[in-house]
């Protein structure tokens, strides 16, 4: 049977190192994981339970197609607390993940044949959906001087761009733009007539100063969020988008048309997450002693070129000295430690050869483990 052009995308690779990892587990070997980008920890314990009475009390059937009205205004809430931003719930957009949100934003905002440009090292599937949308990913080298940021001198030198795609906290590097960056980004987009597009979805996740959004810098973008990181909901599906107020309408035309609706029992189940600040800021709390036992231990194990993560749950290494071909690496790390990692040509195409990214996501015991096992491992290698 015929396939299309779109459909030929790469593969995200992250996911074959998983694979790998769970071959390995099935032969009979102990894996440590910092290959995923998934929190240890389950969804909120009141979460959970939310569920649980929902399921009791009656059918789950389809919602709007916008979300429930008070998922909307729960998240609306959430801008004024973290963000001091006065929100209108009308603008919020719940969606099947982060996933779903950047397909309804790049088909709203974009005609194929378009081209948006996104930082490199940047989340892979970025370039792929675009791809499968029939629309040209550019790439802007980010600079170790930039925090691996895009930087807007190089986003004005671009040509012919419809979208800009920025992510602070990034993925891979955990780097994080402050407000007079993140405007002059903005700034150099509005004044091209390009569409800005927001990935805020490590947001919570901060160990010094808090992530600033671009809905504090103006209305005129896209906003998406979701439950993955922060509330620990990942295989819940379930995030949202903030747009302007003119195109909520077109949004939700896409929505109803592609999705229907978001999972009911994850919209359930987000709305009562919302409340457990405490369990949640226990789970960040994890996680700022797992980052420090990585840039305490990564660098004795001879990965000590690293990105300073400022957010999310990764670390950005370079391995130039070591290699220049990350997958190789990653593969004979995976052999030989028992540690998965991801090779940096998931996140930079170009330069990822000779990048790794270590996640600390997992519990504070296997990232010790962990540690260990590279650090022996490097020894000998």
């Amino acid at each position: 049977m015929r396939t299309s052009r779109r459909g030929l995308v790469d593969p995200f690779i992250v996911m074959d190192v998983m694979e790998a990892a769970r071959a390995a587990e099935a032969a009979g070997r102990h894996i440590i994981h910092m290959e995923v980008g998934q929190p240890s920890t389950p969804a909120p314990a009141a979460a959970r339970a939310a569920l649980a009475r929902a399921m009791e009390q009656g059918a789950l059937g389809y919602t709007v197609a916008l979300g429930l009205p008070e998922l909307r205004a729960g998240i609306a809430a959430l801008y004024a607390r973290w963000y001091g931003v006065d929100l209108d719930p009308s603008r919020v957009i719940v969606t099947a993940g982060s996933s779903a949100a950047f397909l309804l934003a790049f088909t709203a905002l974009f005609d194929a044949g378009d081209r948006v440009a996104l930082g490199e090292p940047g989340y892979p599937s970025y370039r792929q959906i675009l791809r499968a949308l029939s629309l040209e990913p550019v790439g802007i080298p980010a600079r170790a001087e930039d925090r691996l940021q895009p930087n807007p001198q190089d986003v004005a030198l671009a040509p012919d761009l419809a979208g800009l795609i920025v992510a602070s906290p990034g993925n891979p590097s955990g780097t994080m733009l402050g407000r007079e960056a993140l405007a002059a980004l903005i700034h150099v987009a509005a004044e091209r007539g390009i569409a800005f597009v927001s990935d805020e979805i490590y947001h919570g996740l901060h160990y010094g100063d808090r992530a600033v959004s671009a809905l504090e810098v103006s209305d005129d973008v896209y906003v998406i969020n979701s439950f993955s990181k922060y509330f620990s909901m990942t295989g819940w599906r379930i995030g949202w988008m903030v747009v302007p107020e003119d195109h909520v309408r077109l949004v939700e035309r896409l929505a109803q048309n592609m999705f229907i609706c978001p999972p009911h029992a994850s919209q359930v189940a987000a709305l009562a997450a919302l409340d457990c600040v405490e369990e949640l800021e226990a789970n960040r709390a994890v996680y700022a002693r797992n980052r420090q036992l990585m840039l305490e231990g990564l660098p004795g194990a001879g990965f000590d070129r690293i990105a300073p993560p400022d957010g999310a749950f990764y670390i950005y290494a370079d391995v130039s000295g070591l290699t220049t071909d990350s997958r190789a690496f990653a593969a004979e790390i995976l052999a030989g430690a028992g540690v998965a990692v991801t090779p940096g040509l998931d996140f930079d195409p170009v330069r990822g050869g000779s990048t790794l990214r270590f996640s600390y996501a997992g519990a504070t015991a296997d990232i010790a483990e962990g540690i260990a096992r590279l650090t022996a491992f490097m020894k000998q290698r």
